[in-house]
C-alpha cells in the first residue's frame, strides 16, 4: 500500500512539474511582429517539425497583416441607376 501511494505521489508531481506548451494565436502573433516573422521562418525551414497548426495560424495572421480585417473593397457603381423622371407639366 505504501508503495502505491509513493508511485502516486510521485506520478502526480511529475504531471505538475510539465509546463504546458505555449499556444500561438492568430492574435497574439498579430500583436508581435518578430515573433511572427520567427514562426515563418521556422515553418519555412522544417514545416513538420512547427506542426501545420502553427503553421496555419503563422499564415492566417500574415494573410491578416496583408489584407487588413478582411472587408472587401466595394465601389459604388460610376453612375447611380436613377428612376426615369416624367416631364412636367
Amino acid at each position: 500500500m505504501k508503495t502505491f501511494l509513493t508511485t502516486i505521489a510521485c506520478t502526480l508531481l511529475l504531471a505538475a512539474c510539465n509546463k504546458p506548451a505555449p499556444t500561438e494565436t492568430v492574435e497574439s502573433l498579430l500583436a508581435n511582429p518578430e515573433r511572427l516573422k520567427e514562426v515563418r521562418a521556422q515553418c519555412k525551414a522544417d514545416h513538420d517539425k512547427a506542426g501545420d497548426a502553427l503553421c496555419n495560424r503563422a499564415s492566417e495572421a500574415t494573410r491578416r497583416r496583408f489584407m487588413g480585417s478582411g472587408t472587401p473593397y466595394t465601389p459604388t457603381p460610376p453612375f447611380a441607376a436613377t428612376p426615369a423622371s416624367s416631364p412636367k407639366e
